[in-house]
């Protein structure tokens, strides 16, 4: 893996690591339903190494959760 590579990868995890933490917080209801589907589909996106889809889901269990 090259040093731009790894660089995007941190990126995830620590983008992943975030979202993850607002979801344990969150109250339990549809949003935060609605932000676990986006955070799962960012998990697969990320373990298909497509990290920009992976972004995008977790903004959108971001926005989500708001």
């Amino acid at each position: 893996m090259n040093e731009e590579n790894q660089s995007q990868e941190n990126q995830t995890v620590k983008h992943m690591a975030s979202v993850k933490s607002a979801w344990d917080k969150a109250p339990e209801g549809p949003k935060k339903e609605t932000a676990l589907k986006h955070y799962q589909a960012a998990e697969k996106a990320h373990d298909a190494d497509n990290d920009e889809e992976a972004h995008r889901e977790l903004k959108e269990a971001s926005r989500a959760l708001a």
